[in-house]
C-alpha cells in the first residue's frame, strides 16, 4: 500500500512538472522570419560641387535577432522639399560592411536657390520587403558656390598667412546664415608616435592635430581675401585648402552648401623671424661714496657703473638680449656675454668717472635672428671729487 502511495506521489509530480514545461510536446507554433534586415540609423552625407556622398554602417541582423548570411539589397532615394522620395540608386552590400553611395545631381538641382535636398536608404530581403526608411538627412541643393582661386600661403612672424582672389559673394538666401571660407589644413610632418612629448611626459602639451578647419566668416559682400592661421608651429610643413560655403537655417538647423576645394598648397613654416625691438630703454649711473679707498684689512668697494633696464619681450621665440655701447659717434660694440640675456637687464662695470655712454639693446630669437637696435639712450658718469 505505501509503494502505491509513493508512485502517486510520483505521478502527480511529474504530472505538474509536464504542465509547466510541456515536456517536448509540441507548443504553439511561431511565425516564420521575414527576414528583414533591421533599420539603418547612421546614415551622413556630404555634398561638395555637385556630388552628394552618402555613408552608413550595414546591420549583422535581422528584425528577429538572427545573423544576415546573405547580401543585402540597397535602395536609395532622394525626397526634395515635402515630395515623394524618389529612386536615386541600388547597390548591393554585405551584413556589417560600411556603406557608401556617391552620385552626381541632376541638373534641375545644381541650379537656383538654396533648398532642402534629403536623402534615405531602404534595405530589402530577397522578396523585396524591408523594415522601412532609414534616417533622413539633409543637405542643399541650388547653385553651389565658386571655387576658391589663386589659394596662397605664406609664413609670418603671426603665423601663416593664406590669401585668395576675392570675388563678390553670393546674393543672401531666405534664412541664409551667411557666406563663409572653410580653409582646411593637413599636417604632413607629425610628430612619431614613438618620440611623441606627450608620451613622455603626461603634463605636456597635446599633439598637434592632423587635420583641422578654420571657418572664416565674410563680413561684406566683398570678401577680403586674406587669413592668418595662429595657430601653427615653426618647423612643421602644412597644406591648405579652401572652399566657399553657403550657410542657410532650415527647420531650426543650419544646412551648408559648399563648393568644390581649390587646389592645394604646401609651405614649411620655418622661424626666420627675429623678435620685437625692445622698448622702454633707460640707463642710470652709480658712483662709489667719496673717501672710499680701502684700507687694510677691509674689501675694496665698487667702482662706477651704469645699470641699465628695458621692458621685456613678449615673443614666443625669444631666446634673448645683447647689449650694445659706444663713446660718441665711434662704432657700436657688443658689450654682453656672447649668451643672450635672460632677464631685460643689464650692469656695466667697466665705465669711467667723467664719461659718457651710448646705449641700444637688440633681442635675439631662438633660430639666432637678431632684431634691429632699440632707440639708444645715454648716461654719463658724474667725475669724482
Amino acid at each position: 500500500m505505501g509503494r502505491l502511495k509513493q508512485c502517486a506521489w510520483a505521478a502527480l509530480a511529474v504530472g505538474l512538472l509536464c504542465a509547466a514545461t510541456g515536456c517536448g510536446t509540441p507548443g504553439a507554433p511561431q511565425p516564420p522570419s521575414l527576414n528583414l534586415p533591421e533599420r539603418v540609423t547612421d546614415l551622413a552625407v556630404l555634398r561638395t560641387g555637385n556630388q552628394v556622398s552618402l555613408t552608413w554602417t550595414m546591420p549583422v541582423r535581422n528584425t528577429d535577432k538572427l545573423l544576415l548570411k546573405d547580401a543585402v539589397s540597397v535602395a536609395v532615394c532622394r525626397r526634395e522639399g515635402d515630395g515623394p522620395c524618389l529612386a536615386a540608386g541600388e547597390l548591393s552590400l554585405l551584413a556589417g560592411a560600411k556603406g557608401g553611395f556617391t552620385e552626381t545631381l541632376p541638373a534641375g538641382l545644381t541650379t537656383g536657390s538654396a533648398r532642402v535636398l534629403s536623402y534615405s536608404v531602404e534595405l530589402k530581403n530577397r522578396k523585396g520587403r524591408s523594415a522601412g526608411l532609414s534616417n533622413a538627412v539633409s543637405i542643399l541643393a541650388g547653385t553651389a558656390p565658386d571655387p576658391i582661386a589663386g589659394l596662397a600661403a605664406e609664413a609670418h612672424k603671426e603665423g601663416i598667412v593664406l590669401r585668395w582672389r576675392s570675388a563678390r559673394a553670393a546674393e543672401a538666401e531666405s534664412g541664409s546664415v551667411g557666406a563663409a571660407i572653410r580653409l582646411h589644413r593637413k599636417l604632413i610632418t607629425p610628430v612619431p608616435e614613438a618620440k611623441s612629448k606627450s608620451q613622455l611626459d603626461p603634463l605636456a602639451s597635446p599633439l598637434e592635430p592632423m587635420e583641422r578647419n578654420l571657418l572664416v566668416e565674410s563680413g561684406t559682400r566683398e570678401e577680403a581675401g586674406r587669413a592668418l592661421d595662429k595657430d601653427i608651429h615653426f618647423g612643421q610643413t602644412y597644406e591648405y585648402s579652401a572652399q566657399r560655403v553657403l550657410r542657410v537655417r532650415v527647420s531650426g538647423q543650419t544646412l551648408e552648401l559648399a563648393g568644390l576645394p581649390s587646389a592645394p598648397v604646401r609651405i614649411e613654416a620655418r622661424d626666420v623671424f627675429a623678435p620685437a625691438v625692445p622698448v622702454g630703454l633707460a640707463a642710470i649711473a652709480t658712483v662709489p661714496e667719496p673717501g672710499s679707498n680701502p684700507t687694510a684689512g677691509e674689501p675694496a668697494k665698487a667702482g662706477p657703473s651704469i645699470d641699465l633696464s628695458w621692458q621685456p619681450d613678449r615673443d614666443a621665440n625669444l631666446a634673448g638680449y645683447v647689449v650694445y655701447r659706444r663713446e660718441g659717434e665711434e662704432a657700436w660694440k657688443r658689450i654682453s656675454p656672447e649668451q643672450p640675456l635672460a632677464v631685460p637687464a643689464f650692469h656695466d662695470a667697466h665705465v669711467l668717472p667723467g664719461h659718457e655712454y651710448r646705449y641700444a639693446v637688440t633681442a635675439v630669437s631662438e633660430g639666432n635672428y637678431e632684431s634691429a637696435r632699440s632707440i639708444e639712450t645715454e648716461e654719463t658718469v658724474p667725475a669724482q671729487e
